[in-house]
């Protein structure tokens, strides 16, 4: 069964990947309840928060080409062996099979420098929406916000006001998810 939403339709602020895959996550949850079990949302960072993705929309390079700090995304198991990915900075079809976002999004990890070499922590999309916080500091500097902030209040939980650091951290257990290297995620999803 496919997950019937349209980029237009999806909650979106440029720059706020994290709260915009959460909520795709809470749309999902909202409409179509018995598949959230089906769904991850997906940090992709590393050390150093140079991880390289290409087909993106910010992009002046003609392959697409952004290094980003970290970027989320969402998955959908849309059938057996058969995976979905959500991005909605992509250039590429919203959905867009996983194999088709592998090659044109992520590229090939042994080709990168070390400090390229992208981790990925995996997380159920239940527990996402149960554990995510954000109150968007990591977007203000010297008192003025680096980009300009979505139009709705902050998401926040009853224990945290902001764990998105630790969600970006590859080496953090504060915070759930599967931490997986290039190889091991690209085989979790082939």
């Amino acid at each position: 069964m496919s997950i019937s939403i349209n980029s237009e339709d999806c909650v979106y602020t440029s720059c706020y990947c994290e709260e915009n895959v959460w909520h795709v996550c809470k749309y999902v949850k909202e409409n179509h309840p018995g598949l959230l079990d089906k769904c991850v949302a997906v940090f992709i960072s590393n050390e150093k928060q140079t991880i390289p993705l290409w087909s993106q929309k910010q992009s002046t390079d003609e392959k697409g080409l952004v290094i980003w700090d970290y970027h989320v995304i969402f998955i959908y198991l849309a059938k057996e062996n058969y995976f979905d990915v959500y991005d909605l900075d992509t250039t590429l079809p919203f959905p867009c099979s996983f194999e088709e976002y592998k090659t044109k999004a992520l590229g090939l990890d042994h080709d990168l420098q070390t400090k390229f070499q992208r981790y990925f922590r995996v997380i159920p999309a239940e527990q996402y929406l149960a554990t995510f916080s954000s109150d968007r500091s990591h977007m203000i500097k010297d008192g003025k916000w680096l980009k300009p902030p979505p139009n709705y209040p902050p998401i926040l939980t009853a224990t945290s006001a902001n764990n998105l650091n630790d969600f970006i951290s590859m080496s953090s257990r504060e915070v759930p998810g599967q931490i997986l290297n290039y190889r091991d995620f690209v085989s979790k999803f082939s």
